[in-house]
């Protein structure tokens, strides 16, 4: 998935001179090639992530489609405040992204993992909110966050997780679902994202449910929750994030008002980390490990 991101930062910034990569001292590797073939579109801004969105802010202003680099734990966390007042309000055209979201720096402690972003960015106003699986769903949220052409937030969660399409994505609809899996209507549905959507399949092939992939999490289609909960004998929904603001939340705010059915939330509980350790660990200690979720999609079965 790191890859797809990548190939789509370089072939874009190659396609428009405009875009441009600030970093915010990460990610030397994963943009060798980007800072190969595109030198002149290359900003180490330093350890000073809100200065760093602020700068994006600027350059956005005189024409340019600047692309903001960092850990989850910074890029949105760090900087809510700047991403607020200085892109969203204006509507300019940058898109953050932020890197090991969840429990992916599981080692260095909660300063580092990101379990609040989707609430805290879905709670602003003009902000777009993309969370992808895979290498294909990264491609395609890549291009609609280009396209999109306003202030849009892309989450990435753990990358090496495998693939959970079998081919390229042509497009993503602005808050559209995509079905992974069909499964009996007489049992819940899955809808799940960025890294717990390999989970949900895995769960999903042994109790014959189906999955929906949510890539882009705001604005979320009511008309395909809907849908969704329809084609199901109740949801539940999975994402490494709290189970308070993030996809959970905004399906229930959409089936409250439009489709009332159950929902099982199955995220991060309202606490932090008890240890450090490894991913598989903290997603253990929080039941987010696919032996934990299929307890509890079982138990909602019954």
């Amino acid at each position: 998935m790191r890859e797809a991101f990548s190939n789509a930062l370089v072939r874009l910034a190659l396609a428009d001179p405009k875009v441009l990569l600030l970093t915010g001292d990460h990610g030397y590797a994963l943009f060798d090639e980007f800072r190969k073939r595109c030198p002149d579109q290359y900003i180490n801004a330093g350890i000073a992530e809100q200065n760093m969105v602020g700068m994006a802010a600027g350059l956005a202003r005189v024409g340019f489609r600047p692309f903001v680099y960092g850990l989850a734990a910074f890029v949105p966390i760090r900087t809510v405040e700047q991403i607020k007042l200085d892109i969203a309000h204006d509507d300019l055209p940058v898109v953050l992204l932020g890197d090991g979201a969840g429990f992916v720096y599981s080692h260095l402690g909660t300063s580092h993992q990101s379990t609040e972003d989707i609430a805290c960015t879905r709670a602003i106003p003009g902000l777009e909110v993309l969370s992808p699986a895979d290498r294909f769903e990264m491609t395609a949220c890549m291009d609609y966050a280009y396209a999109a052409n306003g202030p849009v937030y892309l989450r990435m969660g753990k990358s090496d997780r495998g693939d959970v399409h079998a081919e390229p994505i042509p497009s993503l609809r602005a808050g559209g679902l995509l079905q992974v899996r069909a499964g009996r209507s007489d049992r819940p549905g899955l809808i799940a994202t960025g890294s717990m959507v390999r989970t949900a399949v895995d769960v999903a092939q042994a109790l014959e449910l189906s999955v929906w992939s949510a890539p882009v999490l705001k604005p979320l289609l009511a008309d395909d929750v809907c849908a969704a909960a329809r084609a199901s004998s109740g949801l539940v929904t999975l994402e490494e994030h709290s189970v308070l603001g993030g996809l959970g939340a905004a399906v229930t705010e959409v089936t409250s008002e439009h489709e009332p059915v159950r929902v099982l939330r199955i995220g991060v509980p309202d606490r932090f980390s008890e240890h450090c350790g490894t991913h598989a660990y903290l997603l253990r200690e929080h039941g987010l490990d696919t032996d934990s979720v299929r307890a509890k999609v079982e138990g909602f079965i019954r």
